[in-house]
């Protein structure tokens, strides 16, 4: 484990320490985990570490990954070829919120919080990076914040500005060559290909990853 990693999980634990207030609103129930997206295998390597000292504090753990949940909703959308050709036509898309993405999202994420946790879990939100160019994070969490009793745990890959007590993704710029434009189609053709079986699909990926291998 390197030492980012296990310093973000010591500091979990100490928080851990400090017993659950009840009657907090929402909003000050919710926990950002904040690491160097540099540590993002890292982390995911060890994710364990922050389960056991939630139960070793007398607390439940559930875990929610949201690395495929984009992939996977555009794979289930009728018109996913339509869009994929002209991703504008997503509701959301110029404002960088699909709106019906996250709703889809948010209620999914609400059912598994209501049949799975309770008022002594901690819901961990893993993968949030992926959401880049397709939803806010804090338009996830406000969605589902209410539905946890306990605690809100957000690992998030960026940097927090306590000046004014915002949260940014970190070195992600809307030049990049995996921001909305190309990264989310490669996955979504990728998943698409997985689901259907159809050649085109992987080929229209392996065309966009190389295609992206010469945008700086």
């Amino acid at each position: 484990m390197s030492s980012k990693v296990a310093e973000l999980v010591s500091a979990y634990r100490q928080h851990l320490t400090v017993p659950w207030q009840a009657g907090l609103a929402a909003i000050q129930r919710v926990i950002f985990a904040v690491y160097d997206k540099a540590d993002e295998l890292r982390l995911r390597a060890n994710v364990e570490e922050f389960a056991l000292a939630t139960q070793q504090a007398g607390k439940q753990w559930l875990l929610l990954d949201l690395t495929h949940a984009f992939p996977e909703w555009m794979a289930a959308q009728e018109y996913r070829d339509a869009y994929f050709e002209s991703p504008e036509d997503l509701a959301g898309y110029q404002a960088g919120e699909l709106t019906e993405f996250i709703a889809d999202l948010t209620a999914k994420l609400k059912a598994r919080i209501a049949a799975e946790a309770g008022p002594d879990t901690v819901v961990a939100l893993m993968g949030v990076g992926t959401l880049f160019g397709l939803a806010r994070v804090s338009s996830v969490v406000e969605g589902i914040q209410d539905a946890v009793e306990g605690r809100l745990l957000v690992f998030f890959p960026g940097e927090h500005h306590p000046e004014n007590h915002t949260y940014t993704f970190q070195g992600f710029a809307d030049e990049s060559a995996w921001s909305r434009g190309q990264g989310w189609a490669i996955y979504g053709y990728v998943t698409s290909y997985r689901e259907t079986g159809k050649a085109e699909y992987l080929q229209l990926a392996e065309k966009l990853a190389v295609a992206s291998r010469t945008i700086t």
